[in-house]
């Protein structure tokens, strides 16, 4: 009887036991004395609604079930892109598009979400007028062939004064790309017009360069041959004009004489022929 009594007990405590553990169980699913931050967020702790001081890092964290929550904020690089209007400096109407890359500051999550909102609104409150406003003021420092010609000067300035207007509120700009620049049809037309101009100007004065130096080689070459022709009449005296014909007869006397019966550039000497054939 004492055996049955024991096993009794014994079976008892463990239903006991096992009843208090699936209660425990479905006491912690439902009130959740424990939260979980993934990668790339940061957990913003609030306490009956109130935003605390401190900010859940990633992985697993204790809490306070029913008095604290844990709202989870992306901390990761987000890009949006905007399109806003703006004037230059010489009053034509720019479209412009832009691509944003940005992220909330880890250790300022609290602060954002206090101030700010989530995600969304961070977008729609603080970044969208930002944009706009930063993009207003530099294009219209320049003119519209300026923001054409000077893009990458236009970029760094628009980045760095995003930057410094942003992270007051605790987002991080980590770039401003300028996706597209697009102008009013009768401008456009315009710098087309331009440009095919500015082209045939180009070519035309590549034409004339290139005739103007055809036409001082020709002179220079001319010179060069009119200062050779001298030369050559400088040292062609009647002696040398002998010696080459010499030099180039055959051994034949021409069958046509001159009027006084003379043989033209050969002086025949009768003794040194004499001299000769003796």
């Amino acid at each position: 009887m004492r055996n049955i009594a024991n096993n009794s007990n014994g079976k008892f405590k463990y239903g006991f036991y096992l009843t208090g553990g699936i209660f425990f169980l479905l006491l912690a699913m439902m009130f959740r004395p424990f939260t979980i931050v993934n990668a790339g967020e940061r957990g913003v702790v609030m306490q009956f609604g109130k935003v605390q001081d401190r900010v859940l890092d990633e992985g697993l964290h204790t809490i306070m079930p029913v008095v604290t929550s844990v709202r989870r904020i992306s901390v990761r690089v987000q890009q949006n892109t905007f399109k806003a209007d703006a004037a230059s400096k010489d009053l034509q109407q720019v479209n412009t598009e832009l691509a944003v890359n940005w992220h909330v500051d880890p250790s300022k999550v609290n602060k954002v979400f206090q101030q700010v909102g989530d995600q969304e609104q961070i977008v729609a409150g603080i970044i969208t007028p930002a944009v706009s406003e930063v993009l207003k003021a530099a294009t219209a420092k320049k003119t519209a062939e300026e923001i054409i010609t000077r893009r990458t000067e236009l970029k760094e300035e628009i980045d760095q004064n995003l930057k410094d207007r942003l992270q007051a509120y605790g987002l991080i700009v980590d770039d401003v790309s300028l996706v597209n620049f697009s102008f009013s049809p009768e401008f456009s037309r315009a710098i087309e017009s331009k440009q095919i101009a500015e082209q045939e100007a180009k070519q035309a004065e590549f034409i004339a360069k290139k005739a103007t130096q055809e036409a001082q080689a020709e002179v220079n070459r001319a010179k060069g041959q009119a200062e050779a022709q001298r030369l050559q009449r400088l040292t062609l005296t009647p002696e040398l004009l002998q010696k080459q014909a010499i030099e180039k007869w055959d051994g034949k006397f021409p069958t046509v004489m001159s009027g006084n019966g003379s043989l033209p550039l050969i002086n025949v000497d009768p003794n040194s022929l004499a001299s000769k054939n003796n």
